[in-house]
């Protein structure tokens, strides 16, 4: 069973100069950065993401029964030409010994290789009689040519693999500024997450969340900026670098999402190169849940409702007066927004989510039922809901998914 829920609630505290200047916001997010413990929450499936800060790349080490084929080969090559007579010539076969070795090996073996091959090449003319003549100085130099080729493409290759290798050091090092990992239980509250960019290779993408201990109670944001990409990335650092320097200072509600709309509308107002400056916006729902009173504050800008399972229905928590997306329109006030109330009982497992996962379509055109899948299967484990719905959205999307997916399952426990 699903319903809807919407129930207006009442603004809440007073002005507060909340203004923070972007070096503030950058300062904070790279505290963060240094403070950001181990991944305490796990990555489901392809959503698991390696952690190599160090900046030091591991080789890559072959199995060495591989080393086996190419020297075979050579061994092979030799004895052939020798039983086939001075008339038959095999030998121009061995640059394929130095060539396969580089598909796996380091640029070393590949020499070594090219080397042995070079020696075999010698022999071949040594039994046949011949190694000063045009023909076999000709095999020989050709095969040092290519051997000293192949080895320049393996070390090309292997130099790029080394960048690409720090640019994921990089890239993990910007997810965890990002997107800090949830800790699995905050106050009476058991939190998972998930998070997988759509685009291939890629860490980090446009969606967020964040999760900040307050006084009496635990304030939870989750986000999608606008587009992809580099201003997508840029977007959601300043946003998320707002929040945690601002939801600490424990502000009222309103007044934390109007310093979070300000901050993305005046960055967007700022004058940039960028074509894409002026047009950025963040749609997010941030949540306010008591330790002492079972209920949950939302302020909506834009976002999809938050679903709450409770006694195994599923309820969507539409509020009746729901925001514009953070940075669209003109500056504002605490007085510009309302958070509406929610009961959220112990026991009850709220879900966060970006429009990522209902959006999701199958080969049918047939969008992600992420409420009806949620009143099936009736899981009221954070961390196994969470998996579950990662896989089942793989399944729907036929493996592949085309947009960035955050998910944030939260359960209220006895304290």
């Amino acid at each position: 069973m699903i319903r809807i829920l919407g129930m207006p609630g009442k603004v809440i505290g007073d002005s507060l100069d909340m203004r923070m200047s972007v070096t503030e916001v950058a300062d904070n997010v790279l505290f963060t950065a240094r403070r950001a413990p181990r991944a305490r929450c796990r990555y489901p499936g392809n959503m698991r993401l390696p952690h190599h800060l160090t900046g030091r790349v591991e080789p890559r080490r072959p199995h060495r029964m591989l080393v086996v084929i190419p020297i075979a080969l050579i061994v092979l090559i030799v004895v052939a030409d020798v039983a086939a007579g001075p008339n038959i010539h095999l030998g121009p076969l061995l640059v394929a010994a130095p060539a396969i070795t580089a598909a796996f090996g380091s640029p070393l073996l590949t020499a070594l290789v090219g080397v042995l091959a070079v020696v075999a090449q010698v022999f071949i003319g040594v039994v046949h009689g011949g190694v000063t003549t045009t023909s076999h100085e000709a095999q020989i130099f050709a095969l040092v040519v290519v051997t000293l080729f192949v080895v320049g493409l393996r070390l090309m290759y292997d130099r790029r693999e080394r960048v690409l290798d720090q640019t994921r050091s990089v890239a993990d090092a910007a997810q965890r500024v990002l997107l800090r990992p949830l800790p699995s239980r905050i106050g009476p509250l058991r939190l998972a997450a998930v998070y997988v960019a759509a685009e291939a290779e890629a860490r980090i993408g446009g969606d967020l969340y964040a999760a900040v201990r307050a006084v009496g109670g635990t304030r939870i944001m989750i986000g999608d900026v606008r587009g992809k990409g580099l201003t997508a990335i840029s977007d959601a650092g300043l946003l998320l670098g707002a929040y945690r320097a601002a939801a600490h200072r424990n502000p009222p509600l309103p007044r934390l999402v109007a310093h979070l709309h300000n901050t993305v509308y005046w960055d967007v107002e700022e004058p940039f190169d960028d074509t894409s400056a002026g047009e950025g916006f963040v749609t997010a729902a941030i949540l306010e849940i008591p330790d002492d009173e079972e209920v949950v504050d939302l302020i909506n800008c834009g976002h999809p409702p938050p679903l709450l399972m409770h006694e195994g229905t599923v309820e969507e928590l539409a509020v009746l007066d729901p925001g514009l997306p953070l940075g669209v329109g003109r500056s504002l006030t605490e007085d510009d927004y309302t958070p509406e109330r929610f009961p959220y009982a112990t026991g009850d497992l709220l879900l966060l989510y970006t429009d990522g996962v209902v959006e999701t379509r199958d080969a049918q055109g047939t969008f992600y039922p992420l409420a009806e899948r949620m009143a099936a299967w009736r899981e009221t484990d954070p961390q196994r809901l969470v998996e579950r719905l990662h896989d089942d959205l793989l399944d729907h999307a036929g493996g592949a998914l085309h947009d960035d997916v955050a998910l944030v399952a939260v359960e209220r426990c006895r304290r």
